[in-house]
């Protein structure tokens, strides 16, 4: 009887879910140190990308449950477990990236989590140092901020391919109620040396609470204003090789168009892919968040939040025929938060 060469076996392995290779783990010595080779995990989450299968939709609903749904079949959920058990408190998703999510607990602490291996490290805190002025704004004559003061708070979470290590970038600008004050803070944590560091200050404002990046591209992607008067924002992007802030786009009067950057980093090549003049697409939902294309890429699956019967929806949006399909899933909360996960074998150690 024939047998497998090695370089056959991985070529298999790669191609099966982690709750597989988890269980493989246990036929023997030998295989349990090919699954937990980095060349193996790097491999296997190379195949799931490129293929774009192994991914799950993780719906948040009321602030500390967690749901996954198979993306390739969004039929039923499944009830995940956290890290911390059932206590009620609330969780954020932060990021996600190769597997791995950057999570806010209880709002102050944060942690790193790999859904698919159940393995989480708490992140080691770090404080805001009003000391210290805001490098792009100088000093505030107040060395402390006022009483009444607004906070916002940027958060981004990616891989850097350089230097092979995991990144969340935390913004944080206070203002004054009258504009008296303002301090403004960059900090990266990195998994490799587990701290964080101060970085050169964001040179733009937020004027929201709180905001979530967007990773494309090894780059984190927000919103903001070049002054607090301004009233068109601009496409930023924190490059997590260089720890370095560009400027992509002034985005105008746009609401909700989806477009396309066919060639990243180049402003001639963005596409409008699609506007919410469409009638169908609408809903009359106030909001509409493109999460993935489909595996042929002629479909966008969208998350609605409250459409016309005040519930969240997923739906595809066919790009040839301008017609939405809403997904049937069993299960689903009335509202929620939804991110795109991948499973993967990234350790975080």
């Amino acid at each position: 009887m024939a047998t497998l060469s090695h370089d056959m076996i991985i070529e298999i392995l790669g191609c099966l879910s982690v709750k597989d290779l988890l269980r493989f783990k246990c036929v023997s010595k030998l295989w349990c140190s090919w699954i937990e080779d980095p060349y193996f995990i790097n491999l296997h989450l190379s195949y799931s990308l490129k293929t774009n299968t192994n991914h799950s939709l993780i719906l948040r609903h009321r602030k500390f449950q967690f749901l996954s749904v198979n993306y390739d079949s969004p039929k039923t959920t499944r009830r995940l477990e956290q890290p911390f058990g059932e206590q009620k408190k609330p969780i954020q998703i932060l990021g996600s990236c190769n597997g791995l999510l950057a999570v806010e607990y209880d709002y102050n602490r944060i942690f790193l989590w790999n859904l698919s291996t159940r393995k989480y490290q708490v992140l080691p805190s770090t404080k805001i140092d009003f000391s210290s002025p805001s490098i792009c704004y100088g000093r505030s004559k107040f060395p402390s901020p006022p009483i009444r003061c607004s906070r916002s708070t940027y958060y981004g979470f990616g891989y850097d391919p350089v230097s092979d290590d995991y990144k969340l970038l935390r913004i944080v600008q206070l203002l004054g109620a009258k504009d008296e004050y303002f301090h403004s803070e960059a900090k990266v944590y990195s998994l490799r040396s587990n701290s964080w560091r101060r970085i050169k200050d964001f040179c733009f404002y937020f004027i929201s609470y709180r905001q979530l990046g967007f990773l494309a591209n090894n780059v984190l992607h927000l919103l903001a204003f070049k002054t607090p008067e301004s009233s068109k924002k601009d496409l930023v992007g924190f490059d997590l090789r260089s720890e370095e802030f560009t400027t992509y786009w002034e985005l105008g009067d746009i609401v909700a168009d989806v477009w396309i950057m066919k060639e990243y980093g180049v402003k001639e090549s963005w596409v409008k892919l699609m506007s919410s003049t469409y009638p169908d697409l609408l809903l009359c939902s106030p909001s509409e968040v493109p999460l993935a294309f489909s595996k042929n890429g002629d479909k966008v699956l969208f998350h609605f939040k409250l459409n016309r019967d005040r519930r969240d929806s997923l739906v595809w949006y066919d790009l040839g025929s301008k017609r939405i399909e809403e997904v049937g899933i069993r299960g689903v909360p009335i509202v929620y938060d939804v991110d795109l996960y991948v499973e993967s074998l990234v350790p975080l150690n």
